[in-house]
């Protein structure tokens, strides 16, 4: 049973944000002052195992990695946004590209830059170390921090709801 209080029969792609919600809020900086992010090894077995469930999967962020980039290509993410001054304008252009419906995704933020898109998606995720004004717009708040499992949480719950976690195709990497 879902603790998450929205009809996740009607989720057909995942959408994130990258800091604070992929990895850590907390990035290490090289001396040559490049950020090394992290990644919960959890989070990314449950993206790659909805991309090949067939759900969309995108990541908006302000940041720029290309390790991220690189690393959304392996898990099969095949929609990310990076260096976006505008998420809303991003999420126009998932939306066209893939027929979707603002009703079907969730996104996952973090902080201030989410709000905007936050309130234009189907459900709207906050982790537990979200900004207060995030956490006021979610339709549900994990209990997992970014980084940490805030990914998996949602997708495995969506999953279950829908009868797809953990059968069929896609169990291995």
């Amino acid at each position: 049973m879902s603790s998450i209080p929205y009809d996740l029969t009607k989720i057909a792609g995942f959408v994130f944000d990258m800091d604070g919600v992929i990895s850590c809020s907390v990035v290490p900086m090289t001396a040559e002052g490049e950020a090394q992010r992290t990644l919960n090894i959890k989070d990314g077995y449950a993206l790659q195992y909805a991309a090949k469930q067939g759900y969309v999967l995108a990541i908006i962020s302000g940041g720029e990695s290309p390790a991220m980039r690189e690393r959304a290509r392996y898990l099969g993410i095949p929609y990310v946004y990076m260096r976006v001054r505008s998420k809303l304008n991003c999420l126009k252009d998932l939306l066209d590209a893939t027929g979707l419906n603002p009703e079907q995704l969730i996104y996952v933020g973090d902080d201030i830059p989410d709000l905007e898109i936050m309130q234009a998606v189907g459900l709207p995720v906050a982790p537990q170390d979200a900004v207060p004004e995030v956490k006021a717009v979610a339709g549900y708040i994990s209990r997992y921090a970014g980084g940490q499992g805030v990914v998996r949480d949602v997708i495995e719950q969506t999953l279950k709801a829908q009868g797809r976690w953990a059968n069929g195709e896609g169990w291995g990497w």
